[in-house]
């Protein structure tokens, strides 16, 4: 039984088309990626996945039934727009927030306990809300999405607003969900985050998918013709070289898209001709790349 399923689903605004017979399928025990630029649909889907707005046309289903209010008790949203109640304590915001998900003040209270714990903010449960960091609130929203044990899991931006350790932090909390059954959704902007840990993506831009699939099928399809390369020197040169389509220059390091049928090999030699070569490594495209091109030929 698939978590999610959406059937050509359509979502407008006045005259403005948010969302046009959008597709696709989320299977359990899964994180799947809904990615794209601003404006391209993605909130707008996600609300009706949760019943905040209604689809004009198509189907949502989730675990195997049309959508209604009951399906909410199984799902947690973390939305991109943050809503906490900057004067309540932490504890006791996290209590009232349970209860709305069905358990009862003491279960909450325990819950609560545990994932501050869990997450290293047990310290702050007498805070006021106002008084912690956009970090700190982050992980107070975060927990209130998982406390009451959904199934599925709706993470908008989960990582925004977070250092690099609280980041790693809450991607262990959610690769621990996927290991126990639980689906996940992402919408992110953050390409890095989405191409560690999510097994199928679907690409929105115009309100439409662009591009869907397995994440490894996806990058496969666009083969190794992308070079890594570390080197000492000048690497001005690969502007005018023929071999190249485009680059990115980091200074002592550079990305390379290889132009079509350019040999890598003779990218090597010419590079060593210039340079002084550490590291010279011929890679699949990143998911930031795939991103870029796609959506740069749906607005060529």
């Amino acid at each position: 039984m698939l978590t999610v399923e959406l059937q050509q689903v359509c979502k407008s605004y006045d005259r403005v088309v948010a969302v046009d017979s959008l597709s696709f399928t989320i299977p359990p025990g899964t994180i799947f990626g809904l990615l794209g630029p601003n404006g391209a649909g993605k909130t707008s889907t996600i609300r009706m996945m949760i019943g905040i707005t209604m689809p004009d046309a198509g189907v949502v289903r989730l675990f195997g039934e049309p959508f209604t209010r009951k399906h909410l008790q199984r799902v947690g949203y973390l939305p991109e727009e943050r809503g906490l109640y900057k004067k309540m304590r932490v504890l006791e915001h996290l209590v009232l927030l349970g209860r709305l998900h069905g358990l009862s003040a003491a279960e909450a209270a325990r819950r609560a306990q545990h994932w501050c714990e869990r997450l290293e903010i047990a310290e702050k449960l007498q805070k006021k809300v106002e008084e912690l960091s956009k970090g700190m609130q982050q992980k107070i929203q975060f927990i209130a999405a998982l406390m009451h044990d959904p199934d599925f899991i709706i993470m908008d931006e989960p990582f925004s607003g977070l250092d690099p350790v609280n980041t790693v932090l809450l991607k262990d909390v959610l690769l621990e969900m996927k290991r126990a059954g639980k689906t996940i959704l992402f919408s992110t902007h953050q390409m890095e985050q989405v191409e560690r840990l999510c097994d199928s993506i679907t690409l929105m831009d115009g309100g439409r998918a662009v591009l869907q699939g397995d994440l490894r099928q996806i990058k496969s399809r666009y083969g190794r013709n992308n070079v890594q390369i570390e080197y000492e020197g000048n690497g001005d040169f690969l502007q005018h070289s023929a071999l190249v389509q485009s680059y990115n220059n980091f200074g002592n390091y550079v990305e390379v898209r290889l132009a079509p049928g350019a040999d890598a090999q003779e990218l090597l030699r010419s590079v060593a001709a210039h340079s002084r070569v550490s590291k010279f490594e011929l890679v699949e495209p990143s998911l930031e790349e795939i991103f870029i091109e796609v959506v740069g030929k749906n607005h060529a």
